[in-house]
């Protein structure tokens, strides 16, 4: 007895010296092993399928939510907890979007997936605010799960001050129904983070049917974090942003929050389609994105330190192949929705999404060579053909023949496979955009320029869109030679149109042409005055010469309805010669690359080169720097003169 009493003091005064033991080792080591497994998406526009598409000149399969949805089963049977999220543009891609408003199928695939949050890109105000209203209340009503939706700069308290518009109240109204918060915070194992979303300054830009008003993106994350960390208990806060990263560090909008507000542990960055490899770090922030349209999913783990902070331990970007087993679910799903794509939308123009328009043995550029480098190429070439074609073979045709059709960079979305070209190829590859008549779709519109005015296009084209690369233009009946070297805003050395024999015919300043695009490019080419102060000068016009005061009296019609640019590309298509003669036409070998030269660049650095012929912009920029060098040393000099006069008085 005496020994188990000694026994028994001697463990209590084991207990009672652990007891008086600091604990901060201990506590230390329990919170370095505190971590959490985070999936994520951004851009997938729609792409709820494998498809088809163009990378370094060879046709390949990507993406598709089934492979995705088993990469993160994968993951969720060794961390059940994994955080799945995305940071916007959802929408807008491929012909699923057409039954956007009606099925909300992006949303509804996303929840599918197992998402948890995800946040408005601006591709989600496309079919204005109407479309999104609906669309929002239509996933909100299925009885899907869905994913939470976060987004912080919202500026209700300005338009409710000024009195909500219909639209505008439709949006709250949506808002509150789904609902659309500031943040969230969910518990993932012994982890509880909150997620925030945020709008950016480039993706307002770029949604020119938003009907709201964003607060500073910065600032908004900065008020939305001190209430998470005044509010809310959470170890990690993590933002979902449709700002993007960008080449140059200082307008880089997810680099700079990163940096403005250090308390953000991880940005899932959207908006940019950026590939990040590595994640971009700033501070204890990382940034991370993993390229659009699905074919990657990014996937990372987080690991909290002895003192609160929290460190990417892996991080690698899943390609999403055909290779990937797909989850039969999912894919039974993703068949049933697009059953009302058929019926809804292409019966329209009797077609449906298989269909075969043409088969192809021409290599096409990828959308990444249209926006990277300025160079003529095929795809935007065959686009800007098939408005031409569409138009001036048109039943209701009335012999006012096109002299120059335009395409930029901006709308065109994918490029063309090898081998059969569907329906869906073809609205893939331009798939943005709805009409006047409420129809997924830009609409063709048709306006007057003068000659020199188009001179002026091609210079935009040529001295402009190094610096916005998504206004790189591509013409049918349009050609010029361009020295990069040149000064800017006088890079063009020959510019002319091409009849329909390929024959080069000289513009004449003062003559009216005719011009068709798609609303979008009208869009931009209307904002070109105004966006250069008034310095270049291009007045869209009707046939008569007067200005054309809305797009919408522009818009091209075929017996009473829209022309809708992708319909031209596959009627285009689908005049080509049947060349192997089994019923299907074949495109052409002329679209090969190198065999148009529409465009054509003079990469001289010739001092002649450089300077002969300088146009009027030339000669106005020359003037200018003249006139400021004129009035520097006159400064210089009225300063001298006042040192001089000073000194004498002195004396």
């Amino acid at each position: 007895m005496k020994k188990k009493t000694r026994v028994f003091a001697f463990a209590l005064a084991i207990m009672l010296l652990l007891s008086l033991m600091p604990q901060t080792a201990v506590n230390a080591e329990t919170e370095e092993k505190k971590t959490i497994d985070v999936m994520f998406t951004h851009d997938l526009h729609s792409h709820l399928e494998s498809f088809a598409t163009v990378e370094n000149g060879e046709t390949v399969i990507v993406g598709g939510m089934p492979q995705m949805k088993t990469l993160i089963e994968e993951q969720k049977a060794k961390n059940p907890d994994t955080l799945i999220l995305d940071a916007g543009d959802f929408s807008m891609g491929t012909l699923i979007q057409t039954v956007y408003e009606t099925e909300a199928a992006e949303l509804r695939m996303l929840g599918n997936i197992g998402c948890d949050v995800t946040t408005l890109g601006n591709h989600e105000f496309d079919y204005r605010g109407k479309g999104l209203s609906n669309m929002l209340e239509t996933a909100a009503a299925n009885g899907d799960a869905v994913p939470a939706m976060v987004l912080c700069n919202v500026d209700w308290e300005t338009m409710e001050a000024a009195g909500l518009t219909e639209n505008q109240q439709r949006l709250k109204e949506a808002f509150d129904t789904y609902p659309v918060q500031d943040y969230v915070v969910l518990q993932k194992g012994d982890v509880r983070v909150a997620v925030f979303g945020v709008f950016g300054k480039d993706s307002l830009a770029c949604a020119p049917t938003c009907d709201l008003l964003f607060k500073d993106p910065v600032e908004a994350a900065k008020a939305t974090v001190d209430e998470i960390l005044e509010k809310e208990e959470v170890d990690l806060i993590a933002c979902v942003s449709h700002s993007g990263t960008w080449p140059k560090e200082k307008d880089s909008e997810d680099e700079i929050l990163a940096k403005a507000v250090p308390e953000i542990d991880v940005i899932i960055s959207g908006h940019t389609h950026s590939k990040l490899e590595e994640p971009i770090v700033h501070g204890n922030t990382y940034v991370v994105s993993c390229g659009e349209y699905g074919k990657r999913i990014g996937s990372f783990r987080m690991e909290m330190t002895g003192d609160g902070i929290w460190e990417m331990v892996e991080y690698e970007l899943l390609e999403v192949s055909p290779d990937i087993p797909e989850n039969k679910e999912t894919k039974a799903r993703i068949e049933e929705l697009k059953k009302s794509v058929d019926a809804d939308y292409l019966s329209k123009w009797g077609y449906t999404a298989d269909q075969v328009i043409a088969q192809n043995d021409v290599v096409f550029s990828s959308v990444n060579d249209l926006i990277m480098y300025h160079e003529d190429y095929n795809l935007g070439n065959i686009i800007a053909d098939s408005y031409k074609y569409a138009v001036e073979h048109a039943a209701d045709f009335n012999g006012d023949e096109v002299a120059v059709a335009i395409a930029p960079s901006g709308t065109i979305r994918d490029s063309y496979p090898l081998g059969d070209i569907t329906v869906g190829d073809i609205f893939n590859s331009f798939s943005l955009g709805i009409g006047e008549d409420g129809v997924p779709g830009y609409p063709l519109i048709s306006a007057y320029l003068t000659g020199a005015e188009l001179k002026l296009l091609a210079e935009v084209d040529a001295s402009v869109s190094d610096f916005m690369t998504t206004a790189r233009l591509y013409n049918a009946g349009l050609g010029f030679t361009f020295n990069p070297n040149r000064m800017i805003l006088n890079k063009v050395t020959d510019c002319y149109l091409i009849d329909k024999e390929g024959n080069r015919e000289e513009i004449i300043d003062d003559k009216l042409y005719r011009v068709v695009s798609d609303m979008y490019s009208g869009q931009m080419l209307g904002g070109v005055t105004s966006l250069s102060y008034g310095l270049l000068a291009l007045d869209l016009k009707n046939a008569d010469g007067t200005s054309i005061e809305s797009l919408a009296d522009a818009i091209i019609y075929v017996d009473g309805e829209e022309l809708k640019a992708w319909t031209t590309i596959a009627q285009y298509m689908g005049s080509f010669e049947d060349t192997d003669g089994d019923g299907t036409p074949n495109v052409p070998s002329s679209y090969e690359e190198g065999k148009q030269e529409r465009k054509v660049a003079e990469d001289s650095k010739s001092v002649i080169e450089l300077i002969k012929n300088p146009n009027k912009y030339a000669v106005m920029i020359i003037g200018a720097v003249i006139v400021l060098i004129a009035i520097f040393v006159g400064i210089i000099l009225l300063i001298k003169k006042l040192i001089k006069l000073m000194i004498h008085k002195k004396q």
